[in-house]
């Protein structure tokens, strides 16, 4: 049975064109064509890309970012309450004004108590700027790093040194996978998830089906404009406005022109026109090209949500990223603090930490996503 399905799997006409079979790319008169075996070792390199983050976000992005001036905000944390905890893991984060009244009923606690709960339970769940800084620190790393591997693989055109652009892009990409639960969550979540797997895909069969010119042009394009834009956001956590702003319209130009320009009009074009004048239309024909589409699919949702951001940064209503969510400001004197002020600053004001709120004037930001829908009681 198992092997049937992975004959039936592997079968020619499903992912070559005609008259071309898989035979035909075995190693042979000193040529060597890319295997489906060589990719095996992503899976491994993905679990070291996660060991080198790990290093690298503590011993050299955190002392960094301490080094600009950005520290780990400590907010005050809701009291121990197990009816208010399970309301607010199983049912909503924003609770409407009602279920506030038959809360305070439940706990034995005021209105207005119920309300201070849920903003510091919020606020706890909200990664901090220091979180963030150290996620886009090691993304850029790697992106610079990419870019520059990426055009000497291009002009290198030798199948070793496009295969180690493969191997880690793909690394790469696996690892975001694998963490993605655990870094910082944005609007674009579900997209970011698809955009990953489509990715992964995609470059896999361009592999395995030896479409690796086209597979290093996609990659390339990618990182050319991914570069720019975790720049500007480490700019915009240290503070740098004039910087960040000038980086964030850099990357909204590399955006369009790469993402909406070159990679629909020369790559998928390519892709999808001068096949057909060589061969009839085939299932790995379709399939590539649908990948490719989705992708395109995704950078117009992006390059949306730029468009966006850019109206309100010439309109002046700029406050951040659009697909972060922001912390909530503490009323009646509450606050959270840094690591640096030490626990005996809570005590000032009487019994609250002294109120230091957060600037949010950067040039990324507004857009939060919106947390008054309340979460489905079927556990999925």
């Amino acid at each position: 049975m198992f092997d049937t399905l992975y004959e039936l799997f592997w079968w020619d006409r499903i992912w070559l064109p005609v008259n071309l079979t898989w035979d035909d790319l075995v190693d042979k008169e000193g040529r060597v064509y890319a295997k489906a075996s060589d990719l095996y070792v992503t899976v491994p390199y993905a679990f070291v890309f996660l060991l080198l983050r790990y290093l690298f976000e503590n011993w050299v992005a955190a002392p960094l970012a301490v080094s600009v001036g950005i520290r780990q905000r400590v907010h005050l944390k809701a009291q121990d309450n197990p009816i208010l905890e399970l309301y607010y893991t199983s049912q909503c984060r924003h609770p409407a004004q009602a279920a506030f009244d038959g809360l305070s009923k439940k706990s034995c606690l005021s209105v207005r108590q119920v309300e201070r709960w849920f903003r510091r339970r919020r606020n706890q769940d909200h990664p901090g700027v220091l979180k963030k800084f150290r996620e886009v620190c090691w993304r850029f790393v790697f992106y610079l790093l990419a870019f520059i591997g990426g055009i000497a693989a291009l002009y290198d055109s030798m199948l070793e040194s496009q295969y180690w652009y493969y191997i880690l892009e793909m690394s790469f990409y696996a690892s975001l996978l694998f963490s993605i639960t655990f870094d910082v969550k944005r609007k674009d979540f579900k997209e970011q998830i698809i955009h990953h797997l489509a990715t992964l895909v995609l470059l896999s069969f361009s592999w395995c089906v030896n479409y690796i010119r086209i597979g290093t042009l996609v990659m390339l394009v990618h990182d050319a404009s991914d570069v720019l834009l975790e720049s500007a956001k480490l700019f915009n956590y240290a503070k740098w406005e004039k910087t960040c702003q000038s980086l964030f319209v850099v990357f909204a130009i590399v955006f369009m022109v790469t993402r909406l320009i070159i990679f629909p009009f020369w790559l998928i074009h390519c892709t999808w026109v001068y096949p057909l004048h060589h061969y009839p239309a085939f299932f790995g024909y379709y399939f590539f090209n649908v990948l490719l589409v989705v992708l395109l699919c995704l950078h117009i949702f992006w390059a949306y949500l730029i468009l966006r951001m850019i109206r309100k940064f010439m309109f002046g209503t700029m406050t951040g990223d659009e697909r972060s969510e922001n912390e909530e400001e503490e009323e009646d004197g509450e606050s959270s603090q840094t690591e640096d002020e030490g626990v005996g600053q809570q005590k000032l004001g009487n019994g609250h930490a002294v109120d230091e709120k957060e600037d949010k004037s950067g040039c990324f930001g507004c857009l939060s996503p919106p947390e008054d829908i309340c979460r489905s009681k079927t556990v999925y």
